[in-house]
């Protein structure tokens, strides 16, 4: 066999195995956190569009679990298009959302008596095309499901992103369980930032990074979306000054 044949043989198995993985031969573009430290962590350099992403507070309370919608709107305010979040519980603080940088006129509710609903409504909005973001609350997610959910990610290029939200400790543990997500994320509430004034600064979380692909956890200090959807690294008082120690 003539060298050139060789070569055209062995890059069409690469690609027959690229395939059956489930991971296409072109290069997915991504949404940067615009955050170095954590972009760093990501391929690519930040979040696959084309791929499910997995949120979740840091305990099975309503404060976390808020603090990972609030996230995920974040990240949805930066993509373009409208977004459509699917729901069985309609208890969002629409003024939140907003503050995090996703406003009213970009979102379409979809609301669903049962999860299974939930479940069909993300993967057909997934295959719709054409949208900034998919965002669907969950409970549970199963692997089967999880993976259809990608699967119609992948084809039209849309991000799609899963809140897992409990309403008690023991839904929580389900978390652990695998999926297809592309990555997975814990999110918990620090104390605010410290002003040089009586008043509340700006909220803070704690963020680990529990499974990406191709890559190796992380966890990260940072200040809460602003009205832009952007988080930061946010440092503590006595981080600070030691920083600026380092400095002098």
């Amino acid at each position: 066999m003539a060298h050139g044949a060789a070569n055209l043989v062995i890059s069409g198995l690469r690609e027959r195995i690229q395939h059956l993985e489930g991971t296409p031969t072109r290069l997915k573009q991504v949404l940067p956190f615009g955050v170095a430290d954590i972009d760093n962590r990501l391929p690519g350099g930040g979040l696959a569009f084309g791929a499910l992403h997995e949120f979740a507070g840091g305990g099975a309370g309503t404060v976390d679990g808020a603090a990972a919608a609030l996230m995920v709107a974040g990240i949805a305010a930066q993509t373009k298009g409208q977004v459509i979040w699917c729901l069985t519980r309609p208890d969002l603080f629409f003024p939140a959302l907003a503050q995090a940088g996703l406003h009213p006129n970009r979102v379409i509710f979809v609301e669903s008596d049962k999860e299974d609903d939930v479940l069909a409504s993300m993967e057909e909005a997934l295959a719709y095309g054409g949208l900034g973001a998919v965002v669907g609350e969950l409970v549970r997610l199963p692997m089967t499901a999880s993976r259809r959910l990608h699967l119609a990610a992948e084809k039209t290029g849309t991000i799609g992103l899963a809140v897992r939200r409990w309403r008690r400790q023991t839904e929580a543990t389900d978390y652990g369980q695998p999926t297809a997500a592309s990555t997975r994320w814990r999110v918990s509430v620090l104390p605010s930032e410290e002003l040089p004034v009586p008043g509340v600064g700006r909220a803070r979380w704690f963020l680990e990074l529990l499974r990406v692909r191709a890559g190796e956890c992380a966890e990260f200090e940072v200040s809460a979306c602003d009205a832009a959807g952007q988080i930061a690294i946010s440092y503590s008082g006595r981080d600070q000054n030691a920083r600026t120690a380092n400095r002098a």
